[in-house]
Parts: structure tokens; sequence; C-alpha cells
């Protein structure tokens, strides 16, 4: 019988290592400072969302998984923010996923909703507050996903697109006492 460690490097396991070193990282740093947790927000700098909380019925897709299987879209916005904003490699069943159903089994999937809801807001410089990111995401949780999901997909294509513009020489350029090839 194989090691369960091997068949997760192997590709067959949905839990990763890493993404679970992560979380206890997170949840860790949380529990060591709560007090400074609760307090935070954005700077004042911060831009507003780009797409409303509510809404969230559009594209429909992404709503009817959100509503249905919420794990999922937490997953995959964990997996956008993460690892690969253009999804390569993702599995729709993984580490994050899982870890959001068992916390909704015991329901406090809040918690790592407001606290991806935190990341996304820290990463893309969105306005917000943990007070507000708890809020939402216990009373909200499908709109919140929803909202979170396509918000780290616009930004991240935003920065692929200009990661992807090359660099070109401006052109014309010649060296003194040389004669010009750009025409007559």
């Amino acid at each position: 019988m194989a090691a369960p460690h091997a068949s997760a490097q192997a590709g067959a396991s949905p839990i990763d290592d890493r993404d679970i070193g992560e979380w206890t990282q997170r949840f860790n740093a949380a529990l060591a400072n709560p007090g400074e947790v609760v307090k935070s927000s954005s700077p004042a700098s911060a831009q507003s969302w780009s797409n409303s909380l509510f809404a969230c019925f559009n594209p429909v897709d992404l709503c009817l998984v959100s509503c249905c299987l919420p794990c999922v879209t937490f997953g995959k916005t964990y997996h956008r923010l993460n690892r690969d904003p253009n999804l390569e490699g993702y599995q729709p069943v993984n580490t994050s996923c899982l870890m959001f159903c068992a916390t909704a089994c015991l329901g406090v999937h809040w918690i790592p909703g407001a606290m991806q809801r935190a990341q996304v807001r820290e990463k893309f410089q969105l306005s917000g507050n943990c007070i507000t990111d708890l809020a939402l995401s216990f009373c909200c949780a499908c709109c919140t996903l929803v909202q979170q999901e396509k918000e780290v997909q616009e930004k991240s294509s935003l920065v692929s697109q200009a990661i992807k513009q090359e660099y070109q020489a401006p052109g014309g350029m010649t060296y003194p006492g040389q004669p010009s090839t750009s025409g007559p």
C-alpha cells in the first residue's frame, strides 16, 4: 500500500501540503493577534470593488455553482489568488474546497470566507475592513464568493495582459556619424 503523501505527489489526491501549510499559517497568525485582525482595514487610498456584491446572479453558471457548491468557488478563487490566475493545475476539489466544506459542516465557513476576502482586498488594494468581511461572509456567503471570484478573475486578467505586452525598442535610433536608415 502506498503512503498517503506519495499519491498526493502523483496528482491523485486533492490535498496539497503547501495549501495546508498556508492555511495553518494564516489561522495561526489570526489567532496570535485577534485584536489586530479585527481592527484591520484598507488604507484610505483603496479602490472600490469593481463588482457589486449583489451582481451575483451574473454569470448565472458561477451563481449556481456558488449556491450549490460554494466550496468549489472558494477553492477556485484561492487557486487564482495563490497559484495561477489562469487556473493552470486547478482541480475543482482541492485543499481549500475541502477545508471550506469542513468548516461549513461546523457552521463556521464564514471564517475562511472572511479571511479570503481580506486577502483579495489586500492583494488588489480594495476598500473594506475585517468586520465587513466577517458580516458579508456570514450573511451573504454566496454573493460574497461570487464577488470575490469575479474580482480576482478580472484583476488577474488585467495583470496577465500587462505582463504579456512585450517591450518594443523605439525605432530610428542611430549612432552619431552613421547615416540614417529610415528612408530618403
